[in-house]
């Protein structure tokens, strides 16, 4: 049995019937949607995000519907922020496939977009869910903000610790945290217990960006070497800002006109990657990683004892060995 396949053992039938329920509020009467919807379908990843959302649920009792709709909710978000963030970026590729805006350019991936984000709102107030509009709201907003400053930071490069922790904050951890909520939302436990939830999904979510920076300086399993990818789009992760603060003015001076200028040049990028690897800043970024999972895991404690609760438990160590 892999190790997702072992995570979702205590929410599986939960799995497969929310694929069904997911199917279903995808459908249009647009020829054109419904085979643009298929087609996401087809490619969907891992699942984490429903997998939060019913492991967390499921340590409350038994899932209901307000449960599905929470993880529709959030599956929906999260589908049009990649949409989206395929347009931005102007990405071909997303995991592998074709993105949406290559197979049908960037006027219907947006409104694709639009789509899935209004599908999301009106399934919350079609069913009065008020307070899972509320968490995710505030995340599709925290998003926004996230991705504006990193890319008016990316412009100056004056990107100091409490910078990144908070653009990681609000462009990665808050989807994770809102999961997390909306599963202990559904429930109807009490707000302070939601709050320590969202807390627990916070600090999954930022270790979970921390390893995504440190793949970027590991070799990657499809090219034998660093990807280099965050560095070639100029973006500012722990290792880099680490060896940032830690340089003399010179070096420092070099790095940031690499990042600047010479982002493209594969020898100068594997120059700057080789300069994180030998000031420490992979073993600064991984104790930082392993600290917020320590945090997690202290917050996750204080929940009652089940099966749900030892997956929630393997899933937050996943996300910190997982190998890409």
């Amino acid at each position: 049995m892999s190790i997702i396949s072992e995570i979702k053992h205590p929410i599986k039938q939960e799995m497969i019937l929310f694929e069904k329920k997911f199917k279903n509020s995808l459908q249009s009467k647009v020829p054109l949607l419904d085979r643009i919807m298929h087609y996401i379908i087809k490619r969907k990843g891992k699942q984490m995000r429903p997998m939060f959302v019913f492991l967390t649920a499921k340590m409350f009792g038994q899932i209901n519907n307000k449960s599905y709709r929470a993880a529709s909710l959030i599956e929906l978000l999260h589908t049009a922020t990649l949409v989206h963030d395929d347009v931005v970026d102007e990405a071909n590729l997303r995991r592998g496939f074709f993105s949406i805006n290559a197979l049908w350019k960037n006027k219907i991936a947006v409104l694709v977009g639009d789509f899935l984000l209004s599908k999301g709102l009106l399934l919350s107030v079609e069913n009065e869910d008020f307070d899972l509009l509320k968490i995710v709201s505030s995340a599709v907003k925290d998003m926004s903000e996230g991705e504006l400053l990193q890319i008016e930071k990316a412009r100056k490069l004056d990107i100091k610790e409490s910078i990144y922790f908070e653009i990681i904050r609000k462009k990665t951890a808050v989807l994770i945290s809102s999961c997390c909520a909306c599963g202990g939302s559904s429930m109807n436990i009490e707000k302070g217990m939601v709050e320590k939830l969202s807390l627990f999904g916070e600090k999954v979510g930022i270790a979970f960006q921390i390893k995504d920076d440190l793949f970027d300086y590991t070799q990657s399993t499809f090219i034998g070497k660093p990807t280099g990818i965050d560095i070639r789009e100029q973006k500012m992760t722990l290792p880099l800002i680490y060896t940032l603060n830690k340089v003399d003015a010179r070096t420092r001076n070099n790095i940031i006109n690499t990042v600047k200028n010479h982002y493209k040049n594969d020898k100068k990028v594997a120059e700057l990657i080789n300069l994180v690897k030998q000031n420490g800043g992979l073993e600064y970024a991984e104790k930082v990683m392993i600290e917020y999972q320590k945090e997690a895991l202290d917050i996750l404690s204080e929940f009652p004892e089940n099966k749900s609760k030892k997956s929630l438990e393997k899933l937050v160590d996943y996300v910190i060995n997982r190998k890409r």
